[in-house]
């Protein structure tokens, strides 16, 4: 269920004239039957709410003041968001005989003229207070204060993410917290201003409106409507001046291709969009590549296992991200571990709407063919990316649910083809393509149209997919970097970054000049380690004529130290 929630407003939206029929009753109700939550957000009081509206129990929170309170009608919590404004404010509106003037725990409320009179005692005072304004309404809150920062403490308190709901409301006072929901929905008696930036609007006003809106959520949780709200659609790349996009909801993506062709360019990328978005995700990561992902919390290292516990109390948290870090599991307790969380995840996405997005890398580690039997009783569509090298080392099952395929390296169409294979499909014809860095050969397999040559956007980030292999491992020994001076007398091999370094440190000045003033550092930094920014900024200091050997070591070993996280090892001999 993507739309967990639904968050109204009260007068023009619920209510006409302040009373609410029966018939927008019995649709609240059957709301609260479907498992989704109620919010009612309004500028009214409590207290006249309640004099007005005998049904307040239906709803799980009240944010009422225009944000600044928050009620719990399950145990009659009354909760104050903001700070009271001082006595004298109040004082001196009566002083200057503003009326109506009607004080709330937090809001001082009137009406239209009296606007210039509020922002004149404010000034007066020196207070941190705004206006707001509901059609003729005139409201003075604390700076910050809106309906969308009341309806957002509530959602905190639901461990529900403004991504799975759905608002309705009518009038300035509401642009605030629908802009903060999946779907905004304005009645057909709205402002034009609402309706210009809601996604949809009903043919219904007032609480016809609202019952319009519920029948269709319970029908089929707002589907019909999933291709017209693009507004969330996150963007991944660009091809002959048009954006690549995918949905941010019930979308699945695969990345393949070769070791080191870019995959954790566009992996890293679509985290980056996700974070900036506000949707959670979580990555399961089975070589501690994902260090730098995002404003996420790591789970697991090289010596202790993840405990699925300890990943599901973090994803509560709808502002959190998770690294599932699998090397302190062996390969063959991989897969099993995958099998007892991945049915966890799901529960929480089914009854929390979140981690909207799951991220595996090295899938065919836990989604490869054999796990075909124990993953169709488990496996759900969602919204998530699959990573790995060969497509024919995923399950099928898992395949049939991808709907954009980004294929890397050297031969994407062989790529693709393989993956079209596996899920029966054909592909639409197109020109055999050879890929520079940074790019990817795009498949929208739904859209019918031939595979698209894709710019990957870059990642701010500085994500380096195979972080540990560079900074550490071994990237073979044809892709190693070989320091043989100007006669050749020498063969020193650096497999990873900190080999290079250590090597640097030490070889004689004639060595590190000669391939220095050869940009061969630069050149490796690009070709190999695949870190285009690491090779731009080794350029410039090997064009450098005038600069000293030991002020060139310095600055190409600082800028490796910026960018990577190196381990801490003791000397290690080199051997030619």
């Amino acid at each position: 269920m993507r739309y967990l929630a639904l968050a109204c407003d009260y007068d023009g939206t619920l209510a006409t004239q302040g009373k609410v029929e029966n018939r927008v009753i019995e649709a609240l109700t059957r709301v609260s039957a479907s498992g989704r939550y109620l919010i009612l957000v309004t500028g009214r009081t409590l207290d006249a709410l309640f004099e007005i509206f005998p049904y307040i129990d239906l709803f799980d929170y009240i944010v009422c003041e225009n944000g600044a309170v928050l009620y719990k009608p399950a145990n009659k919590v009354v909760k104050l968001l903001a700070e009271i404004p001082p006595k004298m404010f109040i004082d001196r509106l009566q002083a200057k005989d503003v009326v109506p003037l009607e004080a709330g725990q937090v809001i001082v409320a009137t009406w239209h003229p009296n606007e210039l009179m509020i922002l004149e005692t404010i000034h007066e005072l020196g207070l941190d207070l705004q206006i707001t304004f509901n059609k003729g309404a005139v409201m003075a809150l604390p700076s910050g204060v809106t309906k969308a920062s009341g309806m957002l403490a509530a959602l905190n308190e639901l461990d529900i993410s403004r991504h799975n709901v759905v608002g309705i409301g009518d009038a300035e006072n509401d642009y605030s917290f629908l802009t903060q929901c999946e779907c905004s929905v304005a009645v057909a008696n709205s402002l034009p201003i609402i309706k210009e930036h809601a996604d949809l609007t009903t043919n219904g006003d007032h609480g016809a409106g609202v019952i319009e809106l519920i029948e269709k959520l319970i029908v089929n949780d707002l589907k019909d409507y999933e291709s017209t709200i693009k507004r969330h659609n996150i963007e991944l790349g660009s091809y002959n001046g048009s954006k690549l996009q995918f949905k941010s909801y019930n979308c699945g993506i695969l990345i393949a291709g070769p070791s080191q062709s870019g995959k954790s360019t566009a992996s890293m990328t679509i985290l980056e969009h996700l974070t900036s978005a506000g949707y959670q995700y979580c990555v399961i990561d089975p070589e501690g590549d994902y260090e730098r992902a995002p404003r996420s919390v790591t789970v697991g290292n090289r010596r202790h296992a993840p405990e699925v516990d300890d990943i599901l109390r973090i994803l509560e948290n709808t502002d959190d991200n998770v690294v599932v870090n699998l090397l302190g599991l062996p390969l063959s307790e991989r897969p099993p571990f995958f099998a007892s969380f991945f049915p966890k995840l799901q529960n929480m996405r089914r009854t929390k709407g979140h981690p909207h997005w799951l991220i595996i890398d090295e899938a065919h580690h836990m989604l490869h063919p054999y796990w075909d039997e124990a993953l169709k009783h488990v496996w759900q569509q969602g919204a998530f990316v699959i990573i790995t090298v060969d497509p024919k080392e995923i399950s099928p099952r898992v395949l049939s649910d991808i709907d954009v395929v980004l294929a890397v390296g050297k031969d994407p169409n062989h790529t693709i083809n393989i993956f079209a294979q596996s899920i029966q499909q054909k592909v639409p014809p197109s020109e055999e393509i050879a890929l520079d860095w940074g790019e990817a050969l795009a498949w929208a397999r739904h859209n019918y149209d031939p595979p698209q040559r894709v710019n990957v956007t870059p990642s701010s980030l500085n994500p380096l997919r195979h972080l540990r292999k560079y900074a550490d491992g071994n990237v073979g020994r044809e892709r190693s970097f070989y320091f043989r001076g100007p006669d050749g007398s020498q063969n020193l091999r650096a497999q990873n970054l900190m080999l290079f370094m250590q090597i640097g440190d030490v070889v004689d000045d004639a060595t590190w000049l000669f391939h220095l003033h050869k940009g061969d550092y630069s050149k490796w930094f690009h070709d190999v380690i695949k870190d285009k920014f690491l090779a731009e900024e080794t350029k410039q200091i090997e064009a450098q004529t005038n600069i000293a050997t030991n002020e060139s070591r310095k600055k190409i070993r600082a800028l490796i130290e910026d960018r990577y996280t190196l381990p801490s090892h003791p000397s290690i001999n080199i051997h030619a």
